[in-house]
């Protein structure tokens, strides 16, 4: 497969740029902004896309998860999380273990409630 152009010293890439750049169609960029919350370019005041250089590089990771290594968007998602971490904002999700834990840990205190109640019913 052919290797990226080196990216040019910029601050800002026009979807076109980036098109050329990553080698991939402007609906398949618009789709994957959806898709990766990494990849979130700006808008100028006429309502382009202005993508930064880190959302260039994110975007030529996914397609070579996606392309070269055959990643699943999903896997892909969660790859980029393993790489970057989480999202700003994005609660990471708990894990089987974690969700157990907190459901026994439920039904224990309500149990011990129930247990309570029963204790004042029977005048302790």
């Amino acid at each position: 497969m052919e290797a990226a152009p080196a990216l040019p010293e910029k601050l800002f890439f026009k979807i076109g740029e980036v098109a050329r750049l990553t080698a991939l169609k402007p609906h398949v960029l618009r789709y994957w902004e959806t898709e990766f919350p990494r990849i979130r370019p700006q808008k100028s005041r006429s309502g382009q896309r202005l993508y930064r250089r880190k959302d260039v590089e994110a975007l030529l990771l996914v397609k070579r998860l996606l392309h070269e290594e055959r990643f699943t968007i999903e896997g892909a998602k969660k790859k980029l999380r393993e790489i970057y971490g989480p999202e700003p904002g994005e609660v990471p999700s708990p894990s089987r273990a974690e969700v157990r834990a907190r459901s026994l840990e439920s039904t224990i205190l309500e149990v011990r409630g129930e247990l309570q109640k029963l204790l004042k019913l029977v005048g302790r």
